[in-house]
């Protein structure tokens, strides 16, 4: 706890809680810090991205966003240049209104063919990246995906921590393992498009990614929708999806939250109405 005081908190701060009367702080800083910075070691739920909702500083190797202003893009712990040396993006560098709707799914819980179903009715291009027990359970639903003209990412075969792994003897058949479980069920190869389970990685993994082929993708826009059991409310969805919609952004949404499924078609048509275009992911990787 020293190290972890001494690392992140001013000298006035850290004296302050270094002494014999700080018990009390110290609970309230650890309070704070677990819903702040510290949200990507506390949280520990698959399908979980446990830094995504406006955290506004992340710990190394976790991808982080900070909102400056309502309807621009976020600054992210990566630039656009800093990315793009790995083929990797969080969001496009433009004024144009687009956006990239893209949805993780870890498992299957019935959500999916109602948001299948508004994307349909809008005519949305989104990308899935689904891991590979996803494949394996629900071969139907991602042959549905494809054949009405989503992309099928790789999120990885177990959802682990990837900047945890070093070499790519380990980090390949994460993705490979995937792209033959799709090949398998849908007699097509994996579009290669690679998204790091809950945003962690290291330069490493960036590098080994593109190695293999693959553009990587994070994201310029999401909010805590994985919670099964603890689902936001429409007006607390809206807030964040309309409030922080900006130009060029990459938005990240979960198949399986209830909310996602009944807001999808309002929310299609209330970011049409703001002038949006909503294009498929191919088009950011040019």
């Amino acid at each position: 706890m020293r190290k972890l005081i001494s690392h992140r908190l001013s000298p006035f701060i850290r004296k302050t809680l270094l002494t014999k009367k700080a018990g009390a702080v110290l609970l309230l800083f650890l309070a704070a810090y677990t819903l702040g910075t510290g949200v990507g070691f506390f949280l520990d739920r698959l399908p979980s991205h446990r830094n995504m909702d406006a955290v506004e500083t992340s710990a190394e190797g976790n991808w982080g966003l900070s909102f400056q202003e309502e309807g621009q893009s976020p600054v992210a712990n990566a630039t656009f240049e800093e990315l793009a040396r790995y083929d990797a993006y969080y969001a496009q560098d433009t004024d144009e209104k687009v956006l990239y709707l893209t949805f993780d799914c870890g498992y299957e819980n019935g959500n999916t063919p109602q948001i299948l179903d508004a994307l349909k009715k809008h005519n949305v291009s989104a990308t899935f990246f689904v891991v590979g027990t996803y494949i394996e359970s629900e071969p139907d639903l991602v042959k549905r995906m494809a054949a009405e003209g989503h992309t099928v990412g790789n999120h990885t075969w177990h959802h682990p921590d990837m900047s945890q792994i070093s070499t790519m003897e380990t980090f390949a058949p994460e993705l490979t393992d995937v792209e033959a479980a799709y090949k398998e069920a849908t007699g097509e190869e994996m579009t290669k498009f690679y998204r790091p389970p809950q945003g962690k990685y290291s330069e490493t993994n960036l590098k080994n990614a593109q190695e293999l082929g693959y553009k990587t993708f994070f994201w310029s826009l999401a909010y805590v929708d994985w919670y099964e059991d603890d689902q936001p409310t429409k007006e607390e969805a809206f807030d964040k999806l309309l409030g922080r919609i900006h130009p060029g952004a990459v938005v990240l949404l979960h198949n399986t939250s209830a909310t996602n499924a009944e807001i999808l078609d309002e929310l299609l048509g209330k970011w049409e109405e703001m002038g949006y275009q909503i294009k498929p992911l191919t088009e950011l990787a040019q």
